[in-house]
């Protein structure tokens, strides 16, 4: 049987080999690992950011509070996470490390950006040297600086934007929908609350339990990231779904 030739076998064998188009498959392989994660929205207002992440419990044998999907940084900075959650952790270790870093440096607080610019500095490094993969994960990073809050998203290439609100993950786009007609640049937290968790449900297209969400801020008066308990969780999800 006569084989027939594709442009693109074999150019996704080795990272740092384009294909004749300018693609690096490697990296679209670590975009689809995230769209397959779940789905994580970020909001941020005058008075600070929030996070709603959706935890997939797979199993009633699970123990919730083993799932993690937002994690604390600094005391004014916090990620969450869609895509490989052993990525994550690497990258939320080393996050760490430079936030501290930094600190014991300069004898302040990381900037929110310049945390964000580290962290895919090491993520574009996966992209380019044989024998590495790409990182199969996406961050919101959430915090606030002297600056103000801010919020970025990560890509597997090593990219970053800052936005006003956006979703990462499963069902992103149906999520950002909800964010574009929703997003006002007045709106309070507990508006910022009320427009994330409607995305998430978006995104999930299923019923918003309070098991299945986390919960994170870090507000302008306190300037501190916390994630919240599921006492809280609990209270926000039925005060607005």
């Amino acid at each position: 049987m006569r084989r027939v030739f594709r442009p693109e076998m074999g150019y996704d064998r080795a990272i740092t080999v384009f294909s004749p188009d300018g693609r690096l498959f490697q990296v679209e392989y670590a975009v689809e690992a995230v769209r397959r994660g779940t789905a994580a929205i970020g909001v941020k207002v005058v008075d600070g950011v929030i996070l709603a992440v959706e935890k997939r419990i797979t199993s009633p044998l699970m123990e919730p509070s083993s799932l993690r999907k937002i994690y604390v940084i600094d005391e004014h900075i916090g990620v969450a996470i869609a895509g490989l959650h052993a990525d994550a952790r690497r990258l939320v270790d080393y996050a760490r490390v430079q936030a501290q870093v930094n600190k014991l440096y300069y004898d302040e607080p990381i900037m929110i950006e310049e945390l964000t610019r580290i962290v895919c500095d090491l993520k574009q490094n996966y992209t380019q040297y044989a024998g590495v993969r790409p990182f199969g994960v996406s961050l919101l990073v959430a915090g606030i600086d002297a600056k103000g809050p801010h919020l970025f998203s990560t890509h597997p290439s090593g990219a970053y934007w800052e936005w006003h609100a956006t979703a990462i993950g499963g069902g992103e786009e149906a999520a950002k929908e909800v964010l574009e007609k929703g997003y006002k640049e007045d709106m309070s937290i507990d508006d910022a609350y009320k427009l994330a968790l409607e995305a998430l449900k978006s995104a999930i297209k299923a019923e918003l339990k309070p098991e299945n969400v986390e919960l994170a801020e870090v507000l302008t008066s306190t300037k501190k990231f916390r994630i919240l308990s599921p006492e809280e969780t609990k209270e926000i999800v039925k005060r607005f779904i």
